[in-house]
């Protein structure tokens, strides 16, 4: 019987890893795609569903609310669940929750239902086959460059933004809102068949020499929820990732309805707007590429002055609604949407790395989660009493440069 040579084991020994991690890889950029696409969604049929409900545009946004809260709140939950039960349970239960929560609000007769299934539940289930299951099993496969492997699946909001955005609307316009629904519900349902079938125990394990190296060079520390809790470096994250998605989801999910405001057609609009998932991949590895070159706090506000710059934009279209100006604001604001995720993400696995990480990693990403939520509902609610814009893209202003300031004030946020 034949067997290999020393040198030919030698050979061959790293390109099982290297194909299992970008399998991960891959595997954890689709289920963003599917998670932050249908969940970004929601700003197609803001308008539809206010229409048949006969709501105003504060209760309608609050669905989005109750979204970004349900996952943010679900974040430490989900990072302990992922701790003990692995990302097999984790993601099939969010697979499940989709399913099960599309086809409800397909069917629903009051916007509580909205509410309840596209808000609280749809939320859920983003959590679970989002960032933080996914920056635990990543980290297990690349390591230090998990910064590069988190901007590749922070871009999945890009890309699910870009494909379900304009596919929504056009299925909004041939089978209603109703019909989009059903078919997210069922599609979701379908896919959870061959996701229970991928080998699990082999992504689980990681890469055998970066397993070794965290053993022998990295131990767990002994950081806990509360002693994390009691580091200033927890803080910092939270508000970053607070008030930055206060600002940027505040405008979020009223950049549709505020386009066609401006006189822009709803395919246009929605187009528009998904075109963000093109430059938001470019955005997310071109800050992640200036963090290795000129460092963690001139990557960081470079990225802090293109949102500025795109919320600037924003407010002019309402004056000027051209295509060069929607273009600005796509390419400056929809590329830096998340953009620091990646780096925050491997700030927080490097501080309180342990057995306990994805526990503490989730409840910093609460502060994102409540952002996004308070950001969203309290947007729609300025929207509504003062039946303009322009208070509304202040507010948003005055958050996105609330969020940088821990970069510049922080030490452990430099490094």
């Amino acid at each position: 019987m034949n067997q290999s040579t020393p040198r030919e084991e030698a050979a061959s020994a790293p390109v099982r890893p290297v194909h299992t991690a970008l399998g991960v890889l891959a595997l954890c950029f689709a289920l963003s795609v599917l998670g932050r696409g249908l969940g970004e969604s929601f700003s197609v049929f803001l308008l539809p569903i206010s229409e048949s409900f006969g709501s105003n545009r504060a209760d309608v946004v609050s669905v989005y609310s109750l979204s970004a809260l349900a996952g943010g709140l679900a974040s430490p939950l989900i990072g302990r669940l992922f701790d003990y039960s692995g990302p097999r349970s984790v993601y099939s239960l969010g697979l499940l929750l989709f399913g099960g929560a599309f086809l409800f609000a397909a069917s629903a007769t009051h916007l509580w239902q909205i509410q309840f299934s596209v808000g609280l539940c749809v939320g859920f289930g983003i959590a679970l086959i989002g960032n933080v299951p996914n920056s635990i099993l990543l980290g297990r496969w690349f390591g230090p460059k998990l910064p590069t492997a988190m901007a590749v699946v922070y871009s999945a909001t890009g890309a699910g933004v870009l494909a379900l955005l304009p596919a929504s609307q056009l299925l909004i316009d041939h089978v209603g809102w109703r019909g989009a629904y059903q078919i997210f519900g069922t599609t979701a349902l379908f896919l959870l068949l061959p996701l229970l079938i991928l080998p699990w125990r082999l992504f689980s394990a990681g890469q055998p020499h970066l397993t070794k190296a965290a053993a022998d060079n990295a131990p767990d520390e002994g950081w806990t929820l509360g002693r994390a809790m009691q580091h200033h470096a927890f803080w910092a994250l939270f508000s970053t990732f607070f008030f930055t998605a206060i600002g940027m989801y505040a405008i979020a999910p009223q950049v549709v309805a505020y386009l066609i405001d401006a006189g822009f057609p709803p395919l246009q609009a929605a187009t528009a707007w998904g075109f963000s998932g093109v430059v938001l991949l470019f955005g997310m590895l071109g800050v992640s590429w200036l963090d290795g070159i000129i460092g963690r706090r001139p990557s960081v506000l470079f990225s802090y002055a293109l949102s500025i710059l795109g919320i600037f934009l924003l407010w002019l279209l309402q004056w000027h609604p051209n295509v060069w100006i929607l273009t600005g604001f796509v390419v400056c604001f929809g590329s830096m949407i998340g953009s620091r995720g990646p780096l925050l993400t491997a700030t927080a696995m490097k501080l309180f790395r342990g057995k306990r990480v994805g526990t503490i990693y989730g409840s910093i990403s609460i502060g994102s989660g409540l952002g996004s939520a308070f950001g969203s509902w309290s947007g729609g609610l300025i929207h509504d009493i003062s039946h303009s814009y322009n208070p509304l893209i202040a507010y948003a202003l005055i958050s996105v440069i609330l969020g940088m300031i821990p970069f510049l004030v922080v030490p452990a946020l430099r490094r």
